[in-house]
């Protein structure tokens, strides 16, 4: 499926090489039901998705003191998947996970999301809700500031996500689309990893799902990138596309080392531009 040409560089090349490595020699994997199989050189999807976007890089899967995925093993909706990944370790100027990869291998979109840390995130975590199409391996990569990659899989039951109608009316939802609600969970403390929670009203069509009076499909438009600044500093970016669920729900953490403006900048793939900014202050719960 094509994505908007609005959509960045980066995004619209990933995607390209995605759809190019999985268009050869993957017919019969397509074709056949997923299901729960041995993650090894036997996942002939998963082994074609990793040379595409991994190329020959060593990808360890003893992730126990970097990475944990959390995921329902059968999901309740397919559309609103509760997933989160955790890590072991506070993010410092010397050792930090620079980037983690959201892969969904049978999803039309496998390269679900990417999120770019910093040291000012304090903890490389994200409590999100994604959509699932099949029974599929959900995997989180992690990228280490030294290049190393570290990998959590797990498989999760779930079926029509993406393809899943709208949970209100469209128009509804456009015209509400770019709302935001941000606040920070807790007390806060100075030089303390703090935990934050954003939301943003926002349809996200896939382009997969079919209005059930026109019978067609509405064209793609979904958050495609998230900016997380605090006093001016960079915590976090998400490099996204419509896996994410309707009315995206993000936690994150960051580190106030003073008082500040926590900052989010947002960019849907209609190039519409969204921003939400919350006062945080030692000592007080902020709520915006």
């Amino acid at each position: 499926m094509s994505l908007p040409a609005s959509a960045s560089p980066t995004l619209r090349s990933r995607r390209r090489v995605l759809a190019s490595a999985l268009a050869t020699g993957l017919a019969p994997v397509l074709a056949r039901a997923a299901s729960e199989v041995a993650d090894n050189e036997n996942n002939e999807r998963w082994q074609m998705l990793r040379k595409s976007l991994f190329q020959n890089r060593t990808i360890s899967e003893d992730s126990a003191a970097i990475i944990e995925l959390d995921t329902p093993a059968r999901a309740a909706d397919a559309a609103v998947v509760p997933i989160a990944f955790r890590t072991r370790f506070v993010q410092t100027a010397g050792t930090y996970i620079k980037k983690v990869h959201l892969v969904i291998d049978r999803n039309p979109s496998p390269m679900g999301a990417t999120f770019t840390f910093t040291p000012e995130s304090g903890r490389a975590e994200i409590e999100t809700r994604v959509r699932i199409e099949e029974y599929t391996h959900v995997r989180a990569i992690a990228e280490m500031n030294d290049g190393r990659l570290f990998m959590h899989t797990r498989f999760v039951k779930a079926s029509g996500g993406c393809s899943a109608p709208a949970g209100k009316d469209l128009q509804a939802a456009l015209a509400n689309a770019g709302r935001m609600k941000l606040r920070v969970e807790g007390d806060v403390v100075l030089g303390q990893p703090t935990l934050a929670q954003l939301s943003i009203s926002h349809p996200n069509v896939s382009g997969l799902a079919i209005d059930q009076v026109s019978r067609l499909a509405p064209p793609p438009h979904y958050v495609r990138s998230i900016e997380v600044a605090y006093a001016g500093k960079p915590v976090l970016s998400a490099d996204l596309d419509f896996t994410i669920s309707e009315n995206p729900n993000v936690r994150f953490f960051f580190v106030p080392k003073e008082a500040g403006q926590l900052t989010v900048n947002v960019i849907d793939s209609n190039d519409a531009k969204f921003e939400k900014s919350l006062a945080v202050a030692p000592g007080q719960r902020s709520d915006a």
